[in-house]
């Protein structure tokens, strides 16, 4: 049997495309059925769902064989014990910095200065600023992150941007977009020598159907 790890939502329906190219079909829809293990149209592949920023962890500990992940996931987490052999292109957005419209991020970042910053994204935010020599106080939120900087909790935020409507309907600006982000395909190392013959013509079959 192979697990797949995936979360809900995008991730989820743009990983379908690849999986039919693989010959796969998920049997039932997420959004409809209340199951967290749901059946293949072939026995031996099976889909877990969990939250997004746990599927490195199903995949490193072998509760997954393999599984679907976006970068801003991965480089929280560490990529411990995951092999990473395609970027598949999907769940394309940006990591971005955001203040509220009258805020002076220019003078806010001067080498040597300090700036407080609300994110879920702690560990690319720390190095984001780290190479830019400005200190950086960081608050870890989980959501809701746009009220940061308007209730005085945070001078900025760094976050997942992907239309920029949410900013722009928070009077938030984007003043900074740092890092390109997009899903991966993640591979537990011992599956990928025990259950080589399965997994093969699977992870081809995903290289072949990225979209351009």
């Amino acid at each position: 049997m192979l697990t797949l790890a995936l979360s809900k939502g995008r991730i989820f329906e743009e990983t379908l495309p690849l999986l039919a190219a693989a010959g796969i079909t998920v049997l039932e829809d997420p959004e409809k059925s209340r199951k967290l293990i749901l059946p293949t149209n072939r026995d031996d592949v099976r889909v877990v769902l969990v939250r997004a920023t746990d599927v490195p962890t199903y995949v490193q500990y072998g509760g997954a064989d393999l599984g679907v992940a976006g970068k801003d996931v991965l480089l929280e987490h560490g990529g411990e014990g995951l092999y990473q052999p395609l970027d598949l292109n999907i769940a394309k957005c940006r990591m971005s910095v955001a203040v509220r419209n009258d805020f002076d991020y220019a003078a806010a970042v001067k080498q040597g200065s300090r700036i407080r910053v609300a994110t879920k994204y702690t560990e690319v935010a720390r190095q984001h600023f780290a190479d830019k020599g400005v200190h950086v106080d960081l608050i870890k939120l989980y959501g809701s992150m746009e009220l940061a900087p308007l209730t005085g909790l945070a001078d900025a935020i760094v976050d997942l941007v992907s239309t920029g409507s949410t900013l722009k309907a928070n009077h938030l600006v984007e003043v900074e977009h740092f890092m390109d982000i997009s899903s991966r395909l993640v591979v537990n190392q011992a599956a990928l020598k025990l259950k080589r013959e399965q997994l093969k013509p699977l992870i081809d079959a995903f290289a072949s159907a990225i979209p351009a």
